[in-house]
């Protein structure tokens, strides 16, 4: 999916945050974002999830401007997981089910990410008790289990072990090699952005008096 932002601000109260005339985020490609902390990262992929609506300006997905239908197929993974109460299991069924796929294949769908990224042990564990990695892990799983067209990640390697760093490292990799879909992530590790991305967005700290 092809993302066109155009004519983009955000204030919190009367502070210009982001002040973004035309960015273009080409479908099919690992594109990263980069830039000091405040210069407006993370509310960028809130902008672009959905999340945030409270935004001057255009965002465009294939030309089309947010719906339902574009929002099921968007999905971001928070620096700190957003994980449900409950095991393993549930939080990646969840996903599959507000989007009504189908019963028979939501099982399969399910064992699948949880050994691409070897976590079968944890999948009836409740998710709260993990580890942070694992819990990264599972975060991620989360997300990729529908197989969204455009996967946004916010510092998801940050506070993790080195291991769970190469395995999520790969399956971001691996992912977009394969399923072609649009991934969007923000890191301060500059060997990450650099062995990840095609494309690298420099984002600037405002100074508006």
């Amino acid at each position: 999916m092809n993302i066109t932002i155009k004519n983009l601000q955000k204030y919190y109260k009367d502070k210009l945050v982001l002040d973004i005339k035309q960015l273009e985020i080409e479908s099919n490609k690992i594109t990263g974002i980069v830039g000091e902390n405040g210069a407006g990262k993370s509310t960028l992929l809130n902008i672009i999830s959905g999340i945030d609506k409270n935004f001057c300006g255009q965002v465009y997905y294939d030309k089309k401007k947010l719906n339902k239908k574009i929002q099921k197929e968007i999905t971001l993974v928070f620096q700190k997981p957003r994980l449900l109460n409950d095991t393993v299991y549930k939080n990646l069924y969840y996903p599959l089910k507000i989007r009504n796929t189908k019963k028979e294949d939501n099982k399969f769908k399910i064992e699948e990410i949880l050994k691409n990224l070897d976590i079968e042990s944890l999948k009836d564990k409740k998710a709260l008790e993990l580890s942070g990695g694992e819990q990264q892990k599972v975060a991620l799983a989360r997300a990729l289990v529908f197989n969204p067209k455009v996967l946004m990640l916010d510092e998801v390697t940050s506070n993790i072990d080195f291991e769970s760093i190469k395995t999520i490292e790969s399956i971001i990799m691996n992912y977009n090699k394969y399923d072609k879909n649009t991934i969007i992530l923000i890191s301060h590790d500059k060997k990450l952005i650099k062995s990840l991305c095609d494309n690298v967005i420099v984002l600037d700290k405002l100074e508006v008096n």
